[in-house]
């Protein structure tokens, strides 16, 4: 079988994991950056709504894939179809309702709203023609049925490779701390961690560190920078920064109001941090309740003051939940895992000889 991976930004270098892995396997992997082989209208590059599908056909030509396997709904997709290749889409996010958030918050002008009804439009083709869906989660799963109960689907977790996290050392904290490390590209997502203003003023000797950045910081920022034990790092360099950042903090803490399979969880697991995380979306599926940290009500700051407080007062509890974490996503989410479940659903969906 070959394989022909087609991604974007950080995710282009995280599903080289993936690829990696399936070449163990004795499946042919290619991962290419899919707006640097075929882009068009809306692209933020203007010189790229003219590029044609030369490149496009000539990989294509070259590498002979079985199949393409697209990390979000764009041109790359709608070229595959045309070409006659089996499409294999990864749902990353609850498309429907971002849209919606979208529509109602940074595309409301009009240049905007025709860029999102663009896209939207290429979003439905890859959709309706893919040969398979693969949402990220089970939640997700059951949020693709409600608009495509017809439509194939298989769940495709995100995936770690283990061996390549181990603790770093290289970036000094304040302790005891709590760790956030999220963007703030959606609202629903970021405002909710402005739950943390309640929990900040209830625990003034914990140090709230905010690695992460989007067009709603200065919704964010403002509000939580009044107190002394926060502090704002930036975006952070990834997997380098990242990895010596989670190995120093205590707690990671996923404070968001929608997530479906958000990769820094495992991350934090992985280091062996307890969690406390926001239990909406697909998180639930990415920890254990109780065993690998605690899982906690969107807006209840009351709720988030408990479960921290369970942490940081009891180190033993802390630091088995910590190991726990790490042998459980080892378990569930290693590439390996993902890989064999990957390639026993693409089975079912491709005549391989």
């Amino acid at each position: 079988m070959k394989l022909l991976i087609a991604g974007f930004g950080l995710r282009h270098i995280h599903l080289k994991g993936f690829a990696d892995t399936l070449k163990k396997y004795n499946i042919e992997c290619k991962v290419v950056v899919d707006s640097e082989i075929y882009d068009g209208f809306p692209s933020r590059k203007i010189r790229n709504w003219f590029q044609t599908r030369r490149k496009f056909n000539n990989l294509i030509k070259e590498f002979k894939p079985d199949a393409v396997f697209i990390d979000r709904q764009r041109h790359f997709g709608i070229a595959a179809l045309k070409a006659g290749i089996p499409l294999f889409v990864h749902l990353k996010g609850d498309y429907w309702k971002e849209m919606d958030m979208a529509r109602k918050t940074l595309y409301k002008s009009f240049p905007k709203r025709i860029a999102l009804n663009q896209w939207d439009k290429i979003a439905k083709k890859c959709f309706e023609n893919a040969t398979v869906i693969l949402p990220t989660c089970k939640h997700l799963d059951n949020e693709l049925k409600k608009h495509y109960p017809n439509k194939k689907s298989e769940i495709f977790y995100q995936g770690i490779t283990p061996s390549q996290w181990i603790p770093e050392k290289g970036m000094k904290l304040k302790h005891p701390c709590v760790g956030l490390l999220q963007g703030a590209v959606i609202w629903e997502k970021a405002k909710e961690m402005l739950t943390l203003k309640k929990v900040m003023e209830s625990m003034p000797d914990v140090t709230f560190y905010w690695a992460g950045d989007g067009p709603y910081r200065d919704k964010i920022l403002p509000e939580l920078e009044r107190y002394e034990n926060f502090q704002w790092l930036g975006k952070l360099k990834h997997p380098e920064e990242v990895k010596k950042y989670l190995s120093e903090i205590d707690v990671y803490a996923l404070i968001s109001g929608i997530d479906m399979s958000p990769v820094s969880l495992l991350e934090a697991q992985i280091l062996e941090k307890p969690v406390v995380a926001t239990n909406v979306g697909g998180i639930p599926e990415e920890m254990q309740d109780n065993e690998t940290g605690f899982l906690v009500d969107k807006e209840n700051h009351d709720d988030l003051i408990e479960k921290l407080s369970i942490i940081f007062n009891d180190p033993d509890k802390a630091k088995q939940m910590g190991v726990n974490g790490k042998k459980f996503v080892e378990n569930n989410f290693s590439w390996e895992k993902i890989a064999e479940n990957f390639i026993k659903a693409s089975k079912k969906y491709l005549d391989l000889k």
